[in-house]
């Protein structure tokens, strides 16, 4: 099997060491070479990827011409993006890097633009018959009082995100029943669980577009899914224990109604390669429809862990090249814990 560079963007990302783990544990015993990318003059990839470049943003002029510049000097065959903010630009610009002999690992700028958008793919979902939390689009504090009071607010629970976002950027839980005064002296910082009279005072009377929807109480979930027209590998992963966002303990579970939905789902919507959606139960139990990150996940190296490369597959994808059936040992876990990398004058001194 020929060697490969593969470039890895967002290489400051806390998945990136799952990422190369997975590329370096390929099953062809593939010899892959790692260029990583970021905005950020250190990260952790600075120091655990082959070669490292510092990049402009996704929507500046520059962004493109120093990855293409990239690509060329260091004859980097694929491109795996982990930072949602760049996912647009490069699917609608994939022909200049294919042009170079380079393949990207994302789903058409279509598919892309509605699993980006969380209002569009919750009515998609909803037009499918796949359940999704009850959701309003809001712009002003007067709908926001209006849709939270319909919601069952001040006595029920309710959550508000943007619609374009990344990670838990902008997502707020609005209880009434919260004591913030004991939370503050009691607990870590966090800024998941506010009042309305806080948010109100945030926002303002009128704010960019806001989902307000029912607050779903049960175990959440994150499916991980590599798809085209010849494959299609789904494997629903339980996230038990989370942290900023983050799996910190998470569960493979062999769980038909969520693969379904998401066969379904990605199917409709047209997305291929890597990627991924979130549910989580209702109170009834019911897995509703929160979310999807059409790109490598930060935890998708619990399905290599679990038999199921979906990360290298992507690339087997890029090439046009086979990919075999996969044996997934369902319950495999993921337990994280914190480590670290010492670095003196620009050298790794150790890492944890």
């Amino acid at each position: 099997m020929d060697p490969l560079t593969v470039l890895i963007t967002g290489s400051g990302a806390p998945g990136i060491k799952g990422t190369i783990f997975s590329l370096e544990n390929n099953w062809d015993k593939r010899d892959i070479r790692i260029v990583g990318t970021d905005i950020k003059e250190e990260v952790i990839g600075t120091y655990i990827c082959d070669r490292y470049y510092q990049i402009s943003k996704p929507n500046t002029n520059e962004y493109l011409n120093q990855l293409l510049e990239i690509c060329d000097t260091e004859s980097v065959s694929v491109i795996l993006p982990q930072n949602t903010a760049e996912l647009s630009v490069l699917a609608n610009n994939k022909r200049l890097f294919e042009k170079q002999g380079v393949s990207i690992t994302l789903s058409n700028p279509h598919a892309i633009d509605i699993a980006n958008n969380k209002d569009e793919l919750l009515r998609c979902a909803d037009r499918l018959g796949i359940p999704i939390p009850v959701s309003y689009l809001v712009n002003t504090s007067e709908k926001l009082m209006e849709y939270a009071t319909r919601l069952g607010w001040p006595n029920k629970s309710i959550v508000v995100k943007p619609p374009e976002s990344n990670g838990m950027r902008g997502v707020r839980i609005i209880d009434e029943s919260v004591d913030l005064k004991t939370k503050f002296y009691s607990e870590k910082p966090s800024s998941l669980y506010t009042n309305m009279e806080t948010l109100i005072r945030i926002l303002g009377d009128a704010f960019p577009d806001l989902m307000v929807m029912e607050y779903l109480p049960g175990t959440e979930y994150t499916i991980d899914l590599l798809m085209n027209d010849e494959t299609n590998v789904i494997v629903p992963r339980r996230r038990d224990v989370i942290s900023s966002g983050i799996t910190f303990q998470g569960t493979t579970e062999n769980n038909q109604e969520l693969i379904d939905s998401s066969n379904k789902l990605a199917s409709e919507i047209g997305l291929t390669s890597a990627f991924g959606f979130q549910f989580k139960l209702d109170y009834n139990g019911v897995p509703k429809l929160l979310e999807s990150n059409p790109r490598i996940q930060g935890t998708m190296v619990l399905s290599t862990f679990a038999g199921a490369n979906i990360i290298y597959g992507a690339v087997k994808q890029a090439l046009d090249e086979p990919i075999p059936e996969f044996n997934i040992n369902w319950g495999t876990k993921i337990i994280r814990y914190w480590g670290g990398m010492g670095v003196y004058n620009k050298i790794s001194a150790g890492m944890l």
